[in-house]
């Protein structure tokens, strides 16, 4: 038995990059006790589709602004990517919001265009008069949300649904009825409300964790009874509040969804929403679900969105922070440098980004030697050694990393303490 392998534990393998991925092509991992090659992803043979609701949920960010010319640039960028459908924003709120979408209608994108609406029909009308050809109707199904926002009963949510989703139908366009605080839902009224937007002709059913509260388990076990007992196309829409969006949306889609609601870098209400650039890439690399994105693109888009939005792109953000491919630690830029695969699952490339070795206070020999090589100096052990000890000594000081002309600096001084030696 290999060391390690837990005891009365048969060791097992899974694949790692199986489709697309640029440098971890044919590796396998010896892993215990998670899925092995044939389970992972082998219930979701399905089409999975996106749905990219950065221009609405995203611009509902508390704060956040988007000018119609940068709605129309992230919408061009997204298409680009391979989003299949893009919540353009609300209709009904005419004025600039109206113009970008009709705008983004007319720039003949292969990607579907979708309008907001409330369950009523003259906000449908507007999304008509956008000339989109896919609607949200979105409506309460929760009782804290009927009784207290919308002062309402469950008979008289149905019927708007229905009467919305219907005149939505007559007019051929694709219908997404979203339960909002679906999550919060009693099961009974919610399996009520799906199978009415199903018979009123809805194309699919939103699944909306509004508030962020469910976990991947609970998600699991609720979108997998709902489609069995509907039989509907379900999207997730998942909300960050416990930091489980990504998680909670590939869970649901593990029971059996068919579209992920996200936006770019989780930009969202409070907390926010599911990542598209983490759910593309947990699908490609942990399911070996490659949806042909132009993942290379997710950097720029990121960037620009985050600009767009004037929200900072945290160092940290999962794939496309500039830190995902930045090694410090000696241990770890050591392995990064013998070979990428010993601390990163994905090339920077494959999301536009470069790997970084970053010498600083955590920094080893090694690295320091890679990093004075990029400047055409061959540093011998012993002058590595002494020099490292100067530059974890400065980085302490200045708390922080250092630049490169602070490294060449202290290399100068430390020859010319040398020559000094060397004289006397």
């Amino acid at each position: 038995m290999p060391v390690g392998t837990p005891e009365g534990k048969k060791e097992q393998k899974f694949f790692i990059g199986e489709r697309g991925s640029s440098h971890l092509d044919g590796e396998y991992i010896t892993y215990f006790g998670v899925y092995t090659k044939k389970q992972r992803g082998e219930n979701v043979t399905r089409k999975i589709k996106i749905v990219d609701t950065t221009l609405r949920d995203g611009e509902q960010t508390a704060g956040v602004v988007f000018a119609n010319s940068e709605k129309l640039r992230i919408a061009k960028m997204l298409d680009a990517i391979g989003v299949d459908q893009i919540e353009a924003g609300i209709p009904v709120m005419g004025g600039d919001e109206k113009k970008a979408i009709k705008d983004i209608v007319d720039a003949g994108l292969r990607a579907s265009i979708m309008g907001w609406n409330r369950a009523v029909i003259d906000d449908i009308k507007h999304s008509l008069d956008c000339g989109v050809d896919a609607v949200a109707i979105s409506i309460s199904t929760s009782d804290i949300h009927i009784q207290h926002k919308l002062r309402s009963t469950r008979e008289k949510v149905i019927e708007a649904m229905c009467q919305a989703c219907e005149f939505a139908k007559k007019h051929n366009l694709y219908v997404s009825v979203n339960a909002e605080d679906a999550s919060r839902t009693d099961p009974e009224f919610l399996l009520r409300f799906a199978r009415a937007a199903k018979e009123a002709g809805a194309d699919r059913l939103r699944f909306c964790d509004t508030v962020g509260i469910m976990d991947p388990f609970s998600t699991y076990e609720r979108i997998k009874w709902l489609i069995e007992e509907v039989k509907i196309d379900v999207e997730m829409h998942m909300h960050n509040d416990f930091g489980m969006a990504t998680a909670n949306t590939l869970a649901g889609l593990k029971a059996g969804a068919t579209y992920a609601g996200v936006t770019v870098i989780g930009l969202g209400e409070r907390a926010g929403n599911a990542a598209l650039e983490e759910v593309v890439m947990a699908l490609k690399y942990l399911w070996n679900i490659d949806l042909n994105f132009r993942t290379e693109m997710f950097r720029e888009l990121a960037e620009y969105v985050s600009m767009a939005a004037r929200r900072e792109l945290p160092a940290w953000k999962a794939i496309v922070g500039s830190n995902m491919f930045a090694h410090e630690s000696g241990i770890h830029a050591d392995g990064a440098l013998k070979d990428p695969r010993t601390y990163e699952v994905i090339a920077p490339e494959e999301v536009g980004l470069q790997r970084q070795i970053v010498i600083g206070k955590h920094s080893g020999t090694a690295a320091l030697k890679a990093k004075f090589a990029e400047y055409g100096v061959h540093l011998e052990d012993k002058d590595a050694v002494a020099l490292l000890e100067r530059v974890r000594a400065l980085a302490v000081e200045l708390k922080r990393p250092l630049f490169d002309k602070e490294l060449v600096h202290l290399y100068d001084e430390y020859l010319e303490e040398q020559k000094r030696k060397a004289v006397s």
